[in-house]
């Protein structure tokens, strides 16, 4: 297995080889960057491959122009099943004609004994309407690429045997606190407690699966804009959510992990039923990342053109924005009923300067979803709130951009405020401006249903699943007093009264135990 970057490696096998979500262009905005830099590997021998798997359509698994330029066209993707097509459509584009259609949880027997199984999570949370995990066996050795996929539970996974490598996410990959408009030490209590739940969970997934070796992936990103520099994690912030590989090594090592394994761009771990033997581009790991910031003002330096070039290309005046912005989303509301309803309110962007010439507000838009319309803001109260600058919206616009989640949300160059609880449904509905993701995300919403299996814990019984996207409270719940934590992803829910209380909507059924 070859490091490759991020959430990318390809695994090379007698029977073939596989390159996993090569990711080497700034996305996002040019925000986010791989970190360490990949752009020096040998892509072109690196590119050559039997096999690709692109886990999910997010900007950092899913890189366009490296995968026209870099990736042989000759390779086989091994694609997910989604309930769209839009991943096999862009890969398409990209001029790649050789598919393999996977069925979710179902092993697959390639040539030479090389069997694969792609897990598919499809609910419209999950990544950018589907994420996914790829497990790969070959003469009795099982790797499972996790990536940043959230599965309820890994036993599908144990089922087939024991795994030798498990390639998992660790570091933070959104926005959360750190773009909402809150007192900095709200802010760092907030991501402190994110960044003690991306453990949590991750110690929960690796004692699920008990795997030989453990390899953290998926992150972090780092972030060379000077306007976003301090998301790095390198000012001892406790509240930063996107620690390193460093890091994650000495937090497993205060949960008694010894099997971690780092891989560095370049890095090639030889893997076997008994053992892993690991050597690196660098001659000391730990020392590289004690000189991380230096490390990161040299990338930094060395991207600074290639950020310019980017936000040159952002700003399109002759697109008038309400109008763009009506024309795509007021279709999209008049067809809504799930989402619309679980949004309940108007929501307001308020469009700007570029921030760094003042960020001055010059336009406000309201989508008033009660309404079914876009329009302009008025002195509307509002629950959720967006300010950021004009030339983004025109950009989305001027591409035909029908995911701002996979786009201006991650970039983090935008502020937030929100009256009240998270909404879910606000960045499931601008994950879906386009009629095939809408209508899958209605549907899905639609034929949710109560969970008829209860559970006792903590002087408690309430229903198995969570409300949120269906994890086993078994083995992420934890009750303390009368409040609930599923882990998975943080939700937290009062089983006195069944109200989430950390988002609108989801309440669960509970009462005291008898």
């Amino acid at each position: 297995m070859t490091g490759t970057g991020h959430a990318s490696m390809r695994i090379d096998t007698s029977a073939g080889s596989i390159l996993c979500d090569p990711w080497v262009n700034p996305a996002y905005f040019a925000s986010w960057f791989p970190f360490p830099d990949n752009s020096q590997l040998d892509w072109e021998q690196l590119g050559d491959v039997d096999y690709l798997y692109v886990s999910h359509l997010h900007r950092d698994h899913f890189d366009a122009k490296h995968l026209r330029r870099f990736v042989s066209k000759k390779a086989t993707v091994l694609l997910p099943e989604y309930p769209t097509s839009q991943l096999e459509d862009e890969l398409r584009d990209l001029g790649f004609t050789s598919f393999l259609r996977t069925v979710s949880d179902e092993v697959h027997e390639l040539d030479g004994g090389l069997k694969i199984m792609i897990q598919a999570l499809i609910s419209p949370t999950d990544g950018p309407i589907g994420d996914s995990s790829l497990w790969v066996e070959h003469d009795g050795v099982r790797v499972l690429n996790q990536n940043d996929a959230r599965p309820t539970d890994l036993v599908r996974f144990t089922e087939l045997g024991h795994v030798h490598a498990h390639m998992l996410q660790f570091s933070g990959a959104i926005w959360y606190p750190m773009v909402y408009e809150l007192p900095q030490s709200a802010k760092t209590a907030f991501g402190k407690q994110k960044r003690d739940r991306q453990y949590d969970r991750t110690w929960r997934y690796i004692d699920d699966l008990k795997p030989s070796h453990v390899f953290p992936i998926a992150g972090p990103p780092c972030f060379l804009d000077e306007e976003l520099w301090h998301l790095n994690d390198i000012f001892g912030d406790e509240g930063n959510i996107f620690p390193d590989q460093a890091d994650f090594l000495r937090e497993y090592a205060k949960v008694g992990g010894t099997n971690g394994v780092v891989l560095l761009p370049g890095s090639v771990s030889t893997l076997t039923a008994d053992g892993c033997t690991t050597t690196h581009p660098v001659d000391d790991v730990d020392d590289f990342f004690a000189n991380k910031a230096e490390h990161l003002k040299a990338y930094r330096d060395r991207e600074l053109v290639t950020i310019q070039r980017e936000k040159a290309s952002w700003s399109h005046p002759e697109i008038d924005v309400l109008a763009g912005m009506k024309a795509r989303i007021d279709p999209l509301l008049e067809e809504s009923v799930r989402l619309a309803q679980g949004v309940g309110g108007p929501v307001r962007f308020d469009l700007t300067t570029p921030f760094e010439e003042g960020g001055e507000i010059i336009e406000s838009i309201l989508i008033d979803f009660p309404g079914k319309e876009v329009r302009i803001a008025a002195d509307e109260k509002v629950r959720y709130r967006f300010k950021t600058e004009r030339r983004l919206v025109e950009h989305l616009l001027f591409i035909d951009e029908g995911d701002w989640v996979n786009s201006l949300f991650l970039s983090c160059r935008f502020t937030a405020a929100r009256i009240g609880q998270y909404n879910e449904f606000v960045y499931a509905f601008f994950k879906c401006l386009s009629e095939e993701r809408l209508q899958y995300a209605e549907g899905w919403y639609e034929s949710q249903r109560p969970d008829a299996e209860d559970i006792t814990m903590g002087g408690w019984t309430f229903q198995r699943r969570c409300p949120h996207l269906k994890a086993d409270l078994t083995r992420f719940g934890i009750v303390e007093g009368d409040t609930l934590t599923c882990q998975l992803h943080g939700w937290k829910f009062n089983l006195a009264s069944g109200k989430c209380l950390t988002s609108v909507g989801h309440e669960i059924r509970s009462e005291k135990a008898s």
